[in-house]
């Protein structure tokens, strides 16, 4: 099932990158699209389609991106580390020992 709606994710990416890359340049501020000349999809129309197309397309991306997010869980609730410490046994410390003596320094070595 996951590795169907991954098919479907990356087909749908693939389409809305497609889709974008159709529409017309609005901006001109690098002197680049927005340019007359007959291409492919021109007039109002097509604009609409493809505006409504790219609208649907990402809606169904992004539905199947909080969907495979959610598979990834696996539907497990979330844990806090709160919880491990209500369930881990209690310990109790050690019992208060002197630390070591200290060890005498060793004497210098004559050459």
């Amino acid at each position: 099932m996951v590795q169907i709606l991954l098919v479907v994710h990356v087909l749908l990416a693939v389409a809305l990158v497609g889709v974008v890359l159709l529409q017309r340049s609005e901006g001109g501020a690098l002197g680049i699209g927005g340019g007359g000349g007959g291409g492919f999809l021109t007039g109002r129309g097509a604009a609409n389609l493809l505006t409504r197309t790219t609208a649907i397309l990402a809606a169904a991306f992004m539905a199947t991106s909080i969907i495979l997010a959610l598979a990834a869980t696996g539907g497990s609730k979330p844990k806090s580390v709160l919880d491990d410490l209500r369930t881990a046994p209690m310990t109790a410390p050690a019992a208060d020992s002197a630390p070591p003596a200290p060890s005498e320094p060793a004497p210098p070595v004559a050459k």
